[in-house]
């Protein structure tokens, strides 16, 4: 797969730090996503949608309304991992993310 950052005023407020970390279920370890994270080290609080990059049916729900958008769920053992919401401090759609419901590793990136 090919990822490019994004690279926006969001990623510079932060510090312009970003990484590429793979997402899965606490319960089962299957992995939810691929995701751009642009901030400091830590656990996860919210998922903002622009910054989905894998799976494809997930990748542009920004532009959906956000009543369309149902809740996080593993596909695999149906835990739910978190809810649609707006950011109101960036008025961003993210998902609100269930204490401890997801774990993460770092992406490292194959450079050619």
């Amino acid at each position: 797969m090919d990822f490019r950052f994004k690279n926006d005023a969001y990623r510079a407020v932060r510090g312009n730090r970003t990484r590429l970390v793979e997402l899965y279920c606490r319960v089962c370890g299957k992995m939810i996503m691929i995701y751009q994270k642009d901030d400091y080290p830590g656990r996860l609080r919210r998922l903002y949608f622009d910054r989905i990059f894998f799976p494809k049916k997930m990748v542009g729900l920004e532009y959906k309304p956000l009543d369309s958008v149902s809740a996080l769920r593993c596909p695999s053992c149906k835990e739910d991992l978190g809810t649609p919401y707006i950011y109101t401090k960036e008025n961003r759609k993210a998902f609100k993310v269930y204490q401890d419901a997801l774990t993460k590793k770092t992406r490292r990136l194959m450079l050619k």
